[in-house]
């Protein structure tokens, strides 16, 4: 998250402090971090229009830029999925990856834009809270998605072994049907259901979320003077292009989390 400058009335702690709060706008008992919600749809709809926009101009002959890029993105996906999917099962998986990978390779990549350039759009509107441009430096949008993926894998679960056999392997799996071990592995399959989404949400929100706060703090030290600003301009260059391993690869990691907890809900213990 690139930054021109720091106001004078800011210190550090309040300018940072300004550019982690989130537009909010309450809605009875809920709170709904308003800027998300709106970045994160524009972000869909720019996913799916390059999509469109790539299989508008597809063609069977000599395919250009934008569809061997796309081809080559689904194809290395679909082989990915079809590693640990076997069958027919990875037709279904496989745009669902891509879908995520996109989605939030998309969301990631929102950590580019210089935050007080665009933050002064809210401003000239009369705002004058913060404008979060990551959504996925945002809990509430992380946890969305791994509560999505948990649901689809709990889905697929009761699909594959009926409601009666998924509960049955509620109470009988992994130490046994033995009456005695039911609480056990009662217990042992809640922990296992409930720490799939924690990990899935806070691993991307984690990394992001340190990212925002690195590019923060790179140009908080570019207003110390001259061979602060110097450094300052070397260490943001290097974290920026350091930044988009990490967009990529947290956006991979995340969709192939869905894809690994997808495909566990179809095995037995």
């Amino acid at each position: 998250m690139a930054t021109e400058h720091v106001t004078e009335q800011f210190s550090a702690d309040a300018y940072i402090g300004h550019h982690l709060n989130f537009a909010t706008h309450q809605f009875g008992p809920f709170t709904v971090n308003v800027d998300t919600v709106i970045v994160s749809i524009l972000l869909g709809f720019v996913g799916l229009g390059f999509l469109w926009w790539v299989a508008r101009g597809a063609t069977s002959g000599v395919p250009s830029k934008r569809q061997a890029f796309i081809e080559i993105t689904f194809d290395f996906i679909d082989k990915q999925v079809q590693d640990i999917f076997k069958g027919d099962r990875h037709r279904f998986v496989a745009p669902l990856a891509l879908t995520v990978f996109i989605w939030v390779i998309l969301m990631n990549a929102m950590d580019f834009l210089p935050v007080d350039i665009v933050g002064r759009i809210p401003e000239a509107a009369g705002a004058h809270h913060g404008f979060r441009l990551v959504p996925t430096a945002d809990t509430n949008t992380t946890f969305a998605l791994a509560l999505t993926v948990w649901a689809l894998m709990i889905g697929f679960a009761m699909k594959e072994k009926g409601v009666g056999g998924f509960i049955h392997e509620l109470f009988t799996a992994p130490f046994g049907s033995n009456p005695i071990l039911w609480p056990v592995n009662f217990l042992f399959n809640v922990v296992e259901y409930v720490s799939k989404p924690l990990s899935h949400s806070l691993r991307l929100f984690g990394n992001m979320y340190a990212g925002e706060i690195i590019f923060l703090l790179l140009w908080l030290l570019a207003t110390a003077g001259l061979v602060a600003g110097f450094f300052a301009w070397i260490l943001g260059v290097g974290w920026a292009i350091f930044h988009i391993l990490i967009v990529v690869l947290q956006a991979y990691i995340f969709m192939m989390l869905t894809v690994v907890y997808v495909q566990m809900a179809h095995e037995g213990h």
